[in-house]
């Protein structure tokens, strides 16, 4: 694959610049990357909102009290009627409009607050997402290369849209849960002492009721639930993914026991679970009940008139406001799981963006030319396990650079030092002179492209997607890069061609979307092509074709390959065998097979492998390998 060959943009290769942007000498010395400062936590993302936060819960405070004013007008209302002597028309009416009023600033101050809530939940989630979003876009490709996609797509959804109940409700909801009855546990103190003690009752009752729920055995049958519940989920998926294959293999009856075990086990654990619950949760919700409270209140406040203790109109405030006693204990109760969830979801959003980003230099450097070198390259991963130990390798322009070797022993990981998806910890890697911590992340990318076997494309047409590094591409372009990849007949195919929608309009499989990325490496250009199984997917014949395509990147460009097939290993110009992290030997492919050391024998056993199954494949019946 070596020799003078056209780009695949119309003979349009990277511009190289004379020489390298020198740093200024005036200015203060800087390491190459230079980390900035951790963004703020979620906590932070809601400084500048506190001031609209306050007005949500004043606004929703005064309105709760406010709607004490209609069951205050009653109360004097029934005092007036009940009064010996004429009834006094002014006190009513001033009761009445007063309550009027009560209830007017009571529906305005709770709408304007749940307005201002729903809107301030709107720019808060808002916040959060971009910076999510800008703190994804400049964390470690690595970082993200170990995350599922499902993973950050629940952070930046799910996780986001959890912290509603937070903003938009809580707030304002608690405070007002718990003003509204000390406002009225003072007027009612005011009234008789002793029949506010009495109220409580029910209150004192429920609370006494709560360290059963907290005792360490319930928290265990708690844990017990949640992880029984984790143990049927499981073996639900398990089932249902694995059912072709169980049944394949018989073993459909063994599949169906495990999971009617598992549903067994949460049966049993949901029992003791809801038979510890049960007992303590209906004494809860009996006590804060209203039946249960103005039985409290009425035979209280019947003692007390009976005795002569309590004037018969007194008792009304109590038969009112007395239910309103309990609602901080049931507002505890109703909004404990949503603030839970909320609590564990700003949890997770803090744990993204508490992500160091990639360091960027502070003075970038741009490089010459794009010879690459590994210089004493170590490298490993946070579980302290060296991957790479030593690594010293130059790849020439106009050479292809083929990486081969047992599994485990490093490969991916050495390539993906090029992309910077993770820089050494030991050593350095240089582009043109440069290294890549020193050049700033849009000159590398615009030098340095990559094809991995794991693609993952936009939710985009297919021709955005193939222009995504040459967004000023023409069709012309794009459907010349398609056809190089192998993919352009296959993209007319689907029901809007090149304008189809990946995701939307279609879904394209394993090697149908190694070969668009192909097509978007071919279109961009870079100097520096990194490949890892990057025809994994693709029929022998596919992956010519697109073998052929790669070799008209070559001309002087740099390519690093993982090559598993002998075709791939025997056209590159160097191979480098890696072994447990270490590159054991270097040369030519002529060279090291004549030296009959490691790569001779990577020769041997591919090539025996491939007989093998050339052999097996001649062996089956014409009519069966139709099938």
């Amino acid at each position: 694959m070596t020799g003078s060959r056209e780009t695949s943009r119309g003979h349009r290769p990277a511009p190289e610049p004379p020489e390298a942007v020198p740093e200024p000498p005036e200015a203060v010395p800087e390491p190459p990357g230079a980390v900035p400062p951790p963004e703020p936590g979620a906590g932070g993302l809601l400084r500048p909102h506190v001031p609209a936060f306050v007005a949500v819960v004043v606004s929703q405070v005064i309105g709760a009290v406010a709607g004490l004013a209609p069951l205050l007008a009653v109360v004097e209302v029934g005092r007036v009627l009940l009064s010996p002597g004429p009834v006094d028309a002014g006190r009513v009416r001033v009761a009445v409009l007063a309550g009027v009023a009560g209830l007017f600033v009571r529906l305005l101050l709770t709408g304007a607050s749940s307005g201002l809530g729903h809107v301030l939940d709107g720019r808060v989630q808002l916040s959060l997402r971009r910076r999510l979003a800008d703190r994804l876009g400049r964390v470690p490709l690595g970082w993200l290369s170990t995350r599922r996609t499902g993973e950050l797509a629940k952070v930046v959804g799910e996780d986001v849209s959890a912290v509603h109940p937070f903003i938009a409700h809580a707030p304002g909801d608690l405070a007002a849960a718990f003003v509204v009855p000390a406002v009225s546990l003072v007027y009612l103190l005011t009234v008789d002492w002793r029949l506010t003690l009495i109220t409580l009752i029910p209150v004192a009752l429920a609370l006494a009721m709560v360290p059963l729920m907290m005792r360490p055995a319930r928290l265990r049958e708690q844990e017990e639930f949640d992880a029984a519940m984790g143990r049927i989920a499981s073996s639900v998926v398990e089932f249902v993914q694995g059912i072709a294959v169980v049944k394949a293999f018989g073993g459909a009856g063994r599949a169906h026991q495990a999971f009617l075990r598992a549903a067994d086990d949460f049966a049993g654990t949901f029992g003791r679970w809801a038979r510890g619950m049960s007992l303590v949760a209906a004494g809860m919700q009996v006590a804060l009940s209203p039946p249960f409270v103005l039985l409290v209140v009425l035979a209280g406040g019947a003692a007390l008139i009976t005795g002569g203790g309590l004037a018969p109109a007194d008792l009304l405030p109590f038969l009112l406001l007395g239910l309103g006693l309990t609602a901080p204990v049931a507002a505890l109760g109703h909004g404990f799981d949503d603030l839970q969830a909320a609590r564990r979801a700003v949890g997770r959003i803090k744990d993204v963006l508490a992500v160091p980003p990639l360091p960027e230099p502070v003075r970038p450097v741009v490089p010459r030319g794009h010879r690459i070198e590994l210089r004493d390259v170590r490298f490993g991963y946070d579980d302290g396990r060296e991957v790479l130990r030593g690594i010293d390798l130059e790849l020439e322009p106009g050479t292809v650079t083929a990486v081969v070797g047992p599994s485990g022993g490093g490969k991916s990981t050495l390539v993906r030092l090029l992309p910077r998806f993770f820089d050494p910890t030991h050593g350095s890697v240089v582009l043109g002179g440069v290294d890549l911590r020193e050049i700033g992340s849009r000159e590398l990318y615009r030098r340095v492209s990559f094809v991995f076997q794991d693609v993952r494309l936009l939710r985009a047409s297919v021709a955005d997607n193939i222009a995504l590094g040459v967004p000023d591409a023409g069709r012309e372009e794009i459907v010349r890069a398609a056809r190089l990849a192998h993919i352009h007949d296959r993209v007319l195919e689907l029901p809007r061609g090149y304008d189809t929608v990946i995701g939307e309009d279609t879904g394209l499989s394993g090697g149908e979307a190694q070969r668009i990325s192909i097509a978007r490496a071919l279109l961009a250009a870079t100097p520096v092509l990194v490949l890892d199984e990057a025809t994994a997917f693709a029929d022998p014949q596919t992956e010519q074709a697109v073998r052929r395509a790669l070799a008209t990147l070559e001309g002087e460009r740099t390519i690093l390959v993982i090559a598993h097939r002998l075709e791939t290993v025997i056209d590159a110009d160097i191979v480098a065998v890696l072994e447990n992290g270490t590159i054991v030997e270097r040369g030519r492919p002529a060279d090291l097979l004549a030296r009959d050391g490691r790569f001779a024998a990577f020769w041997r056993s591919h090539r025996s492998a491939l007989t093998d199954e050339t052999e097996a494949h001649a062996a089956v019946p014409q009519g069966e390998r139709s099938r």
